[in-house]
């Protein structure tokens, strides 16, 4: 029996998915942080990584048989796809696998800012309870505009959720604007400049792609444009926001308030201005942490599969 391929899986992934892959090739689990590591990166042919491996110039220049390299999720950020192109490296990734459940985190944000339902204490008394219910009183997401800032598969399928829940929305993007109306299928929406959804917007919530000229493209003068009460959410990638500038913002509107679930770095730096803002919460990046979306995103099991039978993929990495 001629010898398998050799695929290292670099962080965490889903039992189940790793013990299909080691039906078809040999699996090893070493850390990309292991000291054993680049001893065995030379001898493999396929990398299954996530958000921390760094597979860049330096780990190509280490593993002269890498055919394939499977980023379990959906950002390549943490790929460099020129130098794996040149080298002829595949790389595959799973595009929709979170898409749902960054969807309902999103919305259960919006919720936890704008409904507090704080649970009772043990043997609450009578007036501990009805005066809890006369101070929680929230605020309905249908009084509000909803601004997406990216409308790719996220943006596209939120905003259509949002309109069904009754709160009226606003998004902006790269694509033509008749392309993003298509993708929503005729959900009513209207489609605006980045600086006028911002000064529109009660809710901003980012959903943009980690390329290089989106980093940090929300700055002190996109701030500025926003509301002074606004809510703004960030479950795309920490690299999109200026994160001095949103702690300025936040400082000076007290009413304002931003949740971060992504982060630059990660985890934040320790001497981050946002850690001391009362109106700020930051989150360990749990947007795409359900059971399903974490299967989901280890069967690109299946694609580093079909490559090393020289077949083609099903999601291969999109042209930059």
């Amino acid at each position: 029996m001629p010898d398998r391929p050799l695929v290292l899986i670099t962080e965490t992934l889903d039992r189940g998915c790793a013990d299909w892959l080691a039906k078809r090739c040999e699996v090893a689990w070493v850390r990309f942080d292991d000291p054993t590591f680049n001893g065995r990166l030379h001898d493999a042919e396929a990398l299954v990584v996530r958000t921390y491996t760094q597979v860049d110039q330096a780990l190509l220049d280490r593993a002269p048989k890498l055919k394939a390299v499977g980023r379990a999720g959906v950002g390549l950020d943490n790929i460099d796809l020129p130098a794996c192109r040149a080298r002829g490296v595949e790389v595959v990734y799973t595009p929709d696998a979170n898409t749902q459940a960054v969807l309902e985190y999103v919305l259960g944000l919006m919720l936890d800012r704008f409904r507090p339902r704080t649970a009772l204490p043990p043997h609450a008394s009578a007036d501990v309870f009805h005066e809890m219910r006369k101070t929680e009183v929230g605020r309905q997401l249908s009084d509000m505009t909803l601004g997406i800032v990216g409308m790719g598969r996220i943006g596209t399928r939120l905003a259509p959720v949002a309109h069904r829940m009754g709160i009226n929305v606003h998004v902006t993007d790269l694509l033509p604007e008749a392309q993003i109306r298509k993708a929503c299928e005729g959900i009513p929406f209207e489609f605006l400049p980045h600086a006028k959804l911002y000064a529109t917007s009660d809710i901003v919530t980012l959903h943009a792609d980690g390329r290089a000229e989106n980093r940090r493209m929300v700055d002190a003068d996109a701030f500025a444009a926003m509301r002074p009460h606004a809510l703004f959410i960030n479950a795309a990638r920490g690299m999109l926001v200026d994160h001095d500038a949103l702690a300025a913002w936040l400082d000076v509107h007290p009413e304002a308030h931003a949740i971060l679930d992504v982060h630059d770095p990660e985890p934040p730096a320790p001497d981050s201005p946002l850690y001391d803002l009362p109106n700020c919460t930051l989150l360990p990046h749990l947007a795409s942490r359900t059971d399903t979306a974490l299967r989901n995103m280890s069967w690109v099991v299946r694609d580093i599969a079909d490559v090393l039978a020289g077949q083609a993929p099903r999601f291969p990495a999109p042209e930059a």
